[in-house]
């Protein structure tokens, strides 16, 4: 039986990244290490309800390369469901969280909305429009 899945992004600056999860989009630290208790924790997970990402900073030479650096058609990094989009959308836009994509019916046949971290990457919440 699988039980989840965690996208795993690397970043440029875990603490930055981990601030702007948990202040903007209210997710709590789950799990951090590799610095040896000195501060410069290199690796972290995260969760939200039953939703969990995955983080690590590399080296200095190794960026975030979000999807749509790669190709344009690309632009999603994750798809997080959520059964109520339009009030995730009310809680991060109060919380001015960088929308990428307002909330609306897509093509796609979803209700759902984009954001983009501070990382770059571009996560779109949503559920199916029939639902």
């Amino acid at each position: 039986m699988l039980n989840s899945v965690a996208p795993f992004f690397i970043v440029d600056d875990l603490r930055a990244t981990l601030a702007f999860y948990q202040s903007k989009l209210g997710f709590e630290v789950l799990y951090q290490c590799g610095g040896e208790g000195n501060g410069d924790d290199y690796f972290a997970m995260i969760g939200r309800d039953r939703v969990m990402l995955v983080f690590k900073a590399i080296t200095p030479e190794v960026h975030p390369q979000p999807n749509h650096s790669r190709h344009e058609w690309a632009r999603w990094d994750a798809y997080i469901g959520t059964d109520d989009p339009d009030s995730l959308y009310t809680e991060f836009v109060g919380r001015e969280v960088p929308v990428h994509r307002e909330l609306a019916n897509t093509s796609d046949g979803l209700r759902a909305f984009e954001i983009t971290d501070n990382s770059g990457y571009v996560l779109c919440f949503g559920r199916p429009v029939d639902k």
